[in-house]
């Protein structure tokens, strides 16, 4: 079968494919890593990471990356630290086997 022609409503045309055509195939993308990939990756560092950093990393606000931290990681089995040193509150992953509670 042969492609056939629809007019848009701006006057251009544009193909249809027939039914039995093969659809073409988009080049794969590479997948970059989701904001709560993001989080996880800083909070695994050995110091962990403030809430600025963390802000910073994924462009949410503070209350967005609070409760990312508090719901999403934690149901997915994370366990979160959070220590405050020089006035400054950090988050880290504990390490499995860490000291537990």
């Amino acid at each position: 079968m042969t492609a056939k022609t629809k007019t848009r409503s701006n006057g251009t045309q544009r193909q249809r494919r027939s039914g039995n055509a093969p659809a073409r195939k988009r080049p794969a993308k590479a997948e970059k890593p989701s904001k709560l990939d993001q989080i996880v990756t800083l909070l695994a560092r050995s110091n962990g990471a403030t809430l600025a950093e963390l802000v910073s990393a994924t462009g949410w606000q503070k209350h967005s990356v609070r409760g990312a931290i508090a719901g999403a990681l934690k149901k997915k089995g994370h366990t979160i630290v959070s220590e405050e040193s020089d006035g400054e509150r950090r988050y880290r992953i504990e390490a499995a086997g860490g000291a537990g509670k």
